[in-house]
């Protein structure tokens, strides 16, 4: 039976990993969303104006084929989107300072946690 923490959400997940990004996808599903979009590479997204106007979070890998998103999340940032951090990533001091307040949730993860990760950034952007 589905969860309605992500109700009425819409999703970007930018996961270049096909089964990460489905399995992701089930899961944001499950919790409701309302519309839930994979994009595998930085070049699908229009840039971050078009990603703010069509998705209320982001879930984001850090690493696309071997391309930072560090700079993109900053322009997610700086427009006020919402977005979690689900990455293998392990050096996050350097996020920590430069998103104070995103989850940064590591790969392997638990869904559960990924899941309360996003609804509790999708609660943020009801608030701003």
């Amino acid at each position: 039976m589905p969860s309605d923490a992500l109700a009425g959400r819409r999703i970007l997940i930018l996961e270049d990993e096909p089964l990460i990004a489905m399995d992701v996808e089930q899961l944001c599903r499950e919790e409701g969303a309302a519309d839930v979009v994979i994009m595998r590479s930085l070049s699908e997204t229009g840039g971050a104006g078009d990603v703010r106007k069509r998705f209320d979070v982001a879930i984001l890998d850090l690493l696309l084929g071997g391309t930072s998103t560090l700079d993109f999340a900053g322009e997610l940032w700086d427009l006020g989107l919402p977005f979690v951090i689900a990455s293998g990533y392990t050096d996050i001091d350097e996020i920590l300072k430069a998103f104070p307040g995103v989850r940064v949730i590591g790969k392997p993860y638990a869904g559960k946690e990924l899941m309360e990760a996003v609804a509790a950034a999708g609660r943020s952007a009801t608030s701003i």
